[in-house]
């Protein structure tokens, strides 16, 4: 278990250097103001009628970087430090759960592959460590490998589908990223300052997914040889 642990913990610290630099990233941008004097909301709804898309509201949601796109009841959610704010980050963030709203809106097939993969994700995600952790001990305890490595084995497939989930968000991020800093950019919302802070973020933003996705393809295979190692 000491490689589990080591894993662990150099996981940990790749995600909080990433997290902790978006967030510096997200309180520099927040300082430069935009030009057009325009918040969070009114670019996420101005963004949103330019794509004909009207069946979708802008609402504020407590906490910090808690910004999403709500496909069941179509609602574009910004946090308190979107909604109301008028600078790059705000501008970024907003636009970029917009770019969600765009892939729903024309069916984008990652966001729809990834939104019928979440209820099976969701379960799979609270199951998957403990049938593994508990098909090896089960194994190890009774003497009767067999039955405690199918056990693993159903964990294992939980597992991969998690990662697969994971990676599957990966262009769907990007996709909305992209969208979003395509219309900022073509449609003059930005100064080039504000259009480069706006870009830096979203990359920062972005490799957290990345990160997050290589964690869970990580721990996938760490098990994966675990399991296929104590059949020896």
């Amino acid at each position: 278990m000491a490689g589990f642990y080591i894993l662990i913990g150099i996981i940990s610290l790749i995600s909080w250097l990433v997290g902790n630099t978006l967030k510096r990233k997200f309180n520099y941008y927040s300082k430069v103001h935009l030009r057009n004097g325009l918040t969070g909301r009114e670019i996420a709804e101005k963004m949103l009628h330019d794509n004909g898309i009207y069946d979708v509201k802008v609402i504020s949601t407590s906490g910090r970087l808690t910004d999403h796109y709500n496909p069941i009841n179509k609602t574009v959610n910004l946090s308190e430090a979107v909604y109301n704010q008028r600078n790059a980050a705000a501008a970024a963030v907003a636009s970029h759960e917009v770019g969600h709203a765009v892939q729903h809106a024309t069916a984008y097939k990652w966001l729809t592959l990834r939104s019928n993969l979440v209820p099976a994700v969701n379960v799979s995600s609270k199951l998957s460590q403990w049938l593994v952790i508990g098909g090896l001990i089960l194994g190890a305890a009774s003497g009767n490998v067999g039955v405690g490595f199918m056990i693993a084995i159903v964990g294992l497939a939980m597992m991969a589908l998690a990662t697969l989930f994971s990676f599957i968000t990966l262009p769907v991020e990007y996709d909305a990223s992209n969208r979003a800093l395509n219309w900022l950019k073509s449609n003059n919302m930005l100064t080039h300052e504000e259009q480069d802070g706006a870009k830096d973020a979203l990359k920062w933003a972005a490799r957290t997914y990345l990160v997050a996705a290589l964690a869970s393809l990580a721990m996938l295979l760490y098990w994966g040889l675990s399991i296929l190692g104590s059949r020896d």
